[in-house]
C-alpha cells in the first residue's frame, strides 16, 4: 500500500503530549491553552480524538467524562455542542473540536493526531471517526499525521486520504494494560504485523519498550520512530538512543 512520507517537522523539535499542559497553571491536557502553550516553545503538539454523539472529531483523550470534567458518563453519548458547553477541569474552556484546533494552530506546529479506537477491541469496526476526522482536515494546509493503536482505522484512513502521513501507535501490549482485548489479538499485535499493509510510514512506540527487536527491525528499514511517554531528561536522553523523537510531558525538552 502507498506510503505518505512522516514530513520531517515531526522530527525537528519535541512533541508535547496532548498539549503542553499544566493543571497548576489553568491548562488542562488536550485543550485549546495547551496547544497555544506548545506553539509558544516551539514544539510539536499530540492530541487525541473521540466521537461525538452527531459524528463530530471531538479533540480528547478518554472515554467516559470523569477523570477530564465534572460531568459523568460517555463522550459518545452527548453532542459536540453540549461537549463544547462541559468545562474541562483546572482549566476556562469546554471540549473542543478538532476543527476549531485546527483554526486556533494554523500550521503553526506539526499536529500528531491520534484516533481512538472505537471499535473497542481493535478490531474491524471503524470508519465514523475516521470520516469526521478527514472531513475537519480538509483544506488544512499544516503538517499533520495521523495514528492509531487499531490497524484496522490507520488502513482506513489510507484508503480515504492515502495523501496524509499515517502510523502505528505500538507497545508490548501486556496483558494487563489491555484487559478488554483478548489475549490472543495482544499477542498478534505485539509484532506489528501490520505496517506494510496499513501504508503507515511511522511508528509511536512505548518508550519502555523501545529494545523490542520488532521496533529494531523496523529502525533498521529507516522507519521514522517516535515514542510516548517521556517524563524526565534523563528518560529521554535514553530514548533517544533508539527513538528519532519523543512525545513528552511534565518536563520542558531542551
Amino acid at each position: 500500500m502507498q506510503q505518505a512520507p512522516l514530513p520531517v517537522s515531526f522530527l525537528a523539535a519535541p512533541i508535547a503530549h496532548r498539549g503542553l499542559h499544566d493543571l497548576a497553571a489553568g491548562i488542562p491536557e488536550n485543550s485549546l491553552a495547551s496547544f497555544d502553550a506548545a506553539i509558544a516553545r516551539g514544539y510539536g503538539i499530540e492530541l487525541d480524538l473521540q466521537l461525538s454523539q452527531d459524528g463530530v472529531a471531538m479533540v480528547f483523550h478518554d472515554y467516559s467524562l470523569e477523570r477530564l470534567t465534572g460531568e459523568k458518563g460517555a463522550l459518545a453519548q452527548r453532542s459536540a455542542a453540549e461537549l463544547g458547553q462541559i468545562g474541562l477541569t483546572g482549566g476556562a474552556e469546554g471540549i473542543p473540536t478538532l476543527a476549531e484546533t485546527l483554526a486556533r494552530v494554523r500550521g503553526r506546529a506539526p499536529l500528531l493526531i491520534e484516533l481512538k479506537d472505537q471499535d473497542g477491541a481493535l478490531g474491524p469496526n471503524v470508519g465514523a471517526l475516521e470520516e469526521a476526522t478527514l472531513a475537519a482536515l480538509a483544506g488544512y494546509s499544516g503538517d499533520v499525521a495521523l495514528m492509531s493503536f487499531n490497524p484496522h482505522c490507520v488502513a482506513a484512513l489510507a484508503a480515504l486520504a492515502p495523501h496524509l502521513p499515517r502510523g502505528l501507535t505500538t507497545c508490548d501490549y501486556a496483558p494487563q494494560d489491555w484487559p478488554t482485548i483478548p489475549r490472543a489479538r495482544l499477542s498478534e499485535l505485539a509484532s506489528i504485523p501490520d505496517f506494510a499493509r496499513t501504508g503507515a510510514s511511522f511508528i509511536s512506540h512505548q518508550a519502555s519498550d523501545l529494545a523490542s527487536p520488532h521496533v529494531a527491525a523496523l529502525k533498521a528499514r529507516k522507519v521514522p520512530v517516535l515514542c510516548w511517554t517521556i517524563r524526565s531528561e534523563q528518560a529521554e536522553a535514553q530514548a533517544r538512543q533508539l527513538a528519532d523523537n519523543v512525545t513528552f510531558e511534565g518536563y520542558l525538552p531542551a
